[in-house]
């Protein structure tokens, strides 16, 4: 009989189930609909993309101790480091548009809804290494 899998480890199993459907739902929310999860994934603190980070973060703690003590090749408490502070760069980047997301999950007739219609822009692509 093989060995149960831990709950850490199912935990883990069922949120990544779990982001993959509402990367679904995501894809065909309505405009409002859609603002309002991107508003909940994106918090910094308490929304996914913030959570990923301190889970990044807190990896990279484990992969340092493992590290240090030999176990682990100091490259991966490197790159986990890594991942944790490109998460954190991105959690501020995106910081700065919580407003616009926030205005636009309102509801139609809100005092505080987008009175006039988006107009399109060009799309900025940065990158940074």
């Amino acid at each position: 009989m093989p060995a149960p899998i831990p709950y850490a480890v199912a935990l883990a199993e069922d949120i990544a189930h779990r982001l993959g459907q509402l990367t679904e739902h995501l894809a065909q929310a309505p405009p409002r609909q859609a603002a309002q999860i991107l508003d909940k994934v994106l918090d910094a603190e308490e929304g996914i993309l913030g959570r990923a980070t301190g889970l990044m973060a807190t990896g990279s703690s484990f992969a340092q101790h493992h590290a240090q003590a030999g176990a682990f090749p100091p490259e991966v408490w490197l790159a986990l480091g890594r991942a944790a502070n490109e998460l954190n760069d991105i959690c501020l980047d995106l910081d700065e548009h919580a407003d616009d997301i926030r205005r636009l999950a309102l509801p139609q007739g809100s005092e505080h809804a987008v009175a006039a219609k988006p107009v399109a822009s060009d799309m900025v692509i940065r990158r940074r290494r």
